[in-house]
């Protein structure tokens, strides 16, 4: 039955947004969405992320609020140095940040965690995830600012997921 529909729910849900989406309950339709809903699920398979061992569930609550006033505090600082961008104009600079993450969740966790938080943006990751190029908005002190990316986000993602 799992070969058959490795996401029953998946399965479901694409039939109904189908019928939703096409506002009819046509026979077309009603199989069209059926289609759909059987085969996306199995030619999609392969692409479906490893499952998560989530191994201390009490980081991701201080993790959370972590990222939520890193993501306020940032963004009154990218404020504040986009309206005086004129008298001290920013020091943008691409950084590279060594990993010890490895976990495929964990990284993806920790891309949308940079994505979140303004004034950084994920730029590339190296082929054997040991190095993060990362671009700052404006940094001024690059040992400080690493040392507060890998204690403030990897450390706890590995906490959790590793």
């Amino acid at each position: 039955m799992k070969r058959l529909f490795p996401a029953p729910w998946l399965s479901l849900a694409l039939w109904v947004l189908w019928l939703l989406l096409n506002l009819s309950l046509s026979a077309g339709n009603l199989l069209l969405g059926a289609a759909l809903g059987f085969l996306a699920p199995i030619m999609f398979a392969p692409l479906r992320p490893l499952p998560i061992k989530i191994h201390r569930p009490g980081v991701i609550l201080k993790l959370f609020f972590r990222v939520g006033g890193d993501v306020i505090m940032s963004n009154i600082a990218v404020a504040w140095g986009v309206l005086n961008a004129g008298r001290h104009p920013p020091r943008s600079r691409f950084i590279k940040v060594p990993l010890d993450l490895r976990d495929a969740n964990g990284l993806a966790a920790l891309s949308m965690i940079t994505t979140v938080v303004p004034g950084t943006v994920w730029s590339e990751l190296a082929l054997d995830r040991s190095v993060l190029l990362l671009h700052v908005f404006d940094l001024d002190d690059e040992v400080q600012f690493i040392e507060h990316f890998k204690s403030a986000y990897e450390r706890p993602l590995m906490e959790i997921f590793e």
